[in-house]
């Protein structure tokens, strides 16, 4: 891992070729109690237990009430607590182009490695040229890693049945920092990804396919050095390891790792559903469920989703019945107060 040289924006390809290796899952924000200011402790706490689990590095997740400000001190916190020994992505959802490439400038020279791409709520391109163009100008007014990103909730089915237009993507690969495709859509089915990881192949990005109940079959079937991002800490370091075993040929142990976060794989899939036609990721129930693998929980602001205690119930019972968990938590109030309360 690092401590590296700052990368220029010309050989950002052949940057990531050799330092996108691992697995990203996500870090939310942490605030204080009266949620008036981000809790330091709290990011910087986060920041070591990714690390103990052999996480590559995190997203910083945007969508949670930052001000401007904050996301840029939320970035320095983390940036200052890895000290080289993570790399992070600026999580890219803003409410415009102009805020997403004024916040990516800010992630650059703070030393935030990449940008996933997301899109504001307010846009609507009624046709693929649009999407495109709106791309292509965040490539082009950021020198960060960018990593193109297609999911569900961005509402382009109107543009292509599956999704997500592909030719978008084929017009974009050659960016000079266009690094990696995580595709999300195209669902049910694995169709659709299977069709982007065989249409880039020797395009120079990194294909993801981000669902983890699918990360072993699309590794052993095209090679997945990078893997990312969600919120894959709910499993501990079960995922990190699993991975590492199918690459050194431990096909055994990959497997019984993998299917033995089967229940907590299922609960996660059953509360996932619950907030599907909210269009938007539960993330008070994603920092709850970091929280019992040892991450700070606390307290979060609106936009959010409400968490009850049928959710965090649900969640904990999955992680006891893989083996990740002792028990359920016997009250679900410390983790509204996070490990570290401000």
């Amino acid at each position: 891992m690092p401590p590296r040289d700052t990368f220029a924006k010309s050989e950002a390809k052949e940057w990531a070729e050799e330092n996108f290796r691992g697995v990203c899952n996500v870090i939310i924000p942490s605030f204080t109690a009266d949620l008036r200011g981000l809790n330091e402790a709290g990011i910087r706490h986060d920041v070591r237990r990714n690390a103990e689990l052999g996480f590559w590095g995190a997203l910083l997740v945007s969508e949670a009430g930052t001000t401007p400000e904050e996301m840029r001190t939320f970035m320095e916190i983390a940036v200052d607590e890895a000290k080289g020994s993570q790399y992070f992505l600026l999580h890219g959802s803003f409410d415009s182009l102009d805020d997403t490439i004024e916040c990516a400038r800010d992630a650059r020279a703070i030393g935030v490695d990449g940008l996933l791409v997301a899109y504001p709520n307010s846009f609507y391109p009624t046709t693929a040229a649009e999407l495109g163009a709106y791309t292509r100008a965040l490539c082009e007014k950021t020198d960060l890693a960018v990593v193109l990103f297609c999911a569900p909730h961005y509402n382009f089915e109107r543009l292509d049945r599956s999704g997500f237009p592909l030719e978008v993507w084929h017009e974009l690969v050659d960016q000079p920092n266009a690094v990696a495709l995580k595709y999300e859509v195209g669902h049910p089915g694995v169709v659709g990804s299977w069709q982007v990881f065989t249409e880039f192949a020797g395009r120079r990005v990194l294909v993801c396919d981000p669902y983890e109940p699918n990360l072993l079959m699309w590794d052993d079937l095209y090679g997945t050095p990078w893997i990312g991002t969600s919120n894959y800490e709910y499993y501990g370091d079960t995922v990190v390891r699993y991975l590492a075993a199918q690459r050194e040929g431990r096909r055994e142990e990959a497997l019984r790792l993998y299917w033995q976060i089967q229940p907590a794989r299922q609960a996660r899939e059953a509360l996932r559903a619950q907030a599907s036609g909210a269009n938007f990721n539960h993330r008070y129930l994603w920092k709850y469920q970091a929280w019992l693998q040892g991450y700070n929980g606390g307290p979060i602001r609106a936009p959010a989703m409400k968490l009850n205690d049928a959710q965090m119930r649900r969640a904990a019972e999955g992680l006891v019945a893989s083996g990740l968990l002792d028990a359920v938590p016997a009250s679900f109030a410390p983790f509204f107060e996070g490990r570290n309360p401000s």
